[in-house]
């Protein structure tokens, strides 16, 4: 495994997410490469987002299948979001990033039991329930995006 997908695993189980980060073959940069690579719906692939929301840097996590549209802010720059998460766009997972971030969860993914997340890399995903990932993310607030 990719040093940074074990860090992720790490990161996760230390916030009581117990998940196994896998390695696929086929990049998951995008939320339909993803969903194509782990066989569920393109909604059930989280997209984690970072949105500059004032002057803060802000997750958004959004279903594979809908677009950020109400969130007042701009999407961060591939800088922006390194910085902020410790991981380059394309692999940033849902949490366990370098530091804390205001997040925000798109209402849309509880439609769905089980969602498929960035490990830290493009090639890396885990599989978790939705309330299982939102219990791991004290703090969220869940809305439309």
């Amino acid at each position: 495994m990719h040093p940074t997908a074990a860090k992720v695993q790490e990161r996760l189980a230390e916030r009581g997410l117990e998940v196994e980060v896998r390695v696929l073959p086929d990049s998951t940069r995008t939320a339909a490469e993803a969903a194509e690579a782990c066989g569920c719906d393109v909604g059930q692939i989280v997209k984690s987002l970072v949105f500059i929301v004032g002057e803060e840097p802000t997750m958004i996590l959004c279903a594979g299948d809908r677009r950020v549209t109400v969130i007042d802010g701009r999407p961060a720059n591939a800088d922006e979001a390194r910085a902020a998460t410790g991981f380059a766009i394309g692999g940033v997972p849902p949490l366990g990033h370098d530091r804390e971030l205001p997040t925000i969860v798109d209402e849309s993914l509880r439609r769905f039991e089980r969602v498929w997340c960035a490990a830290g890399t493009p090639h890396a995903v885990f599989e978790t329930g939705v309330e299982e990932l939102l219990a791991a993310i004290p703090g969220a607030c869940i809305e439309p995006v």
